[in-house]
């Protein structure tokens, strides 16, 4: 991803850490206004969202590095560990939600907050989504995982806020177990999504590649005029980066440069299809 893209990356990391901020205290003053437990513990899992958007935040400043001389490669899985340290910050926070919420269902609480607390989390819960919409759309069109953690933790947090809001209208109309109950959902959830961004993160770690798309990758190498065979054909992700690695069969007898030319036109075909910059094309001959 080109220096560009990554400073929109950027914007949109520092897009949330400035919601975060926001929401966190304006939550937490109201909060203990209103005498709303809910809505303190958005508040602070609001602060906990600022150190994740700050870890996205540094894996792409890292990952725009240029290559030296122990990252022949570049910097680029600087972003999918960020996005390691934004699942493990999620699935904390989703762990203490459930915790709190089976705490608070066996001791409840007959304190009742201000109905004006609901309509602040229920707020906060539709700025945080219209955040979640654009980073979501902007990890998308930039194809930026860490961003992407990134829209995923605003979703969630989204979802915290409404389940916030639930528990508080509950509570105020004397259906104190709706409080629980709702905070127990959302922490589930959220530690689902924070599974679904590890069990990625890791999988790009450990070189792991769709079977399908490397299927398209070598139907693409194999359709390519001049080449006869593919054989030990790999890919794997360099952050957002794929790298593959090819070994073509050509006719014995082409010169070196022809055979040159048939793999210069399976990395233009690569890029143009696949948008793959990075690709190691070997040449052997055709056996008879």
């Amino acid at each position: 991803m080109g220096n560009s893209n990554l400073k929109k990356a950027e914007t949109g990391a520092w897009i949330s850490i400035s919601a975060y901020v926001v929401l966190s205290a304006f939550k937490l003053t109201m909060g203990y206004i209103g005498n709303s437990e809910a809505l303190k513990a958005d508040g602070l899992n609001n602060l906990t969202d600022i150190m994740a958007s700050l870890a996205v935040l540094i894996g792409l400043k890292i990952s725009q590095k240029p290559p030296d001389e122990n990252h022949r490669y570049g910097h680029s899985r600087a972003e999918t560990i960020a996005s390691l340290v934004a699942a493990f910050i999620m699935i904390s926070v989703g762990i203490q939600v459930i915790i709190g919420s089976v705490e608070s269902f066996f001791n409840p609480n007959d304190t009742r907050p201000e109905i004006i607390t609901a309509f602040v989390a229920l707020a906060s819960a539709l700025f945080m989504f219209g955040i979640y919409r654009y980073n979501a759309g902007l990890s998308k069109k930039l194809n930026n995982k860490s961003l992407y953690s990134a829209a995923q933790d605003n979703r969630s947090d989204a979802l915290v806020s409404v389940g916030a809001a639930v528990g508080i209208t509950g509570s105020y109309f004397g259906i104190g177990w709706l409080d629980p109950l709702a905070a127990g959902i959302v922490g589930f959830m959220i530690c689902y999504t924070a599974w679904e961004i590890f069990k990625d993160a890791a999988l790009d770690l450990t070189d792991a590649f769709e079977v399908s798309k490397l299927k398209e990758i070598e139907e693409t190498i194999r359709t390519t005029p001049g080449v006869h065979l593919v054989k030990d054909i790999k890919a794997r992700l360099h952050g957002n980066r794929p790298i593959v690695d090819a070994t073509i069969f050509v006719e014995p007898s082409l010169t070196v440069i022809e055979g040159h030319q048939i793999a210069e036109e399976v990395e233009d075909r690569l890029l143009e299809n696949h948008q793959i910059n990075d690709s190691h094309i070997h040449i052997e001959p055709r056996m008879s």
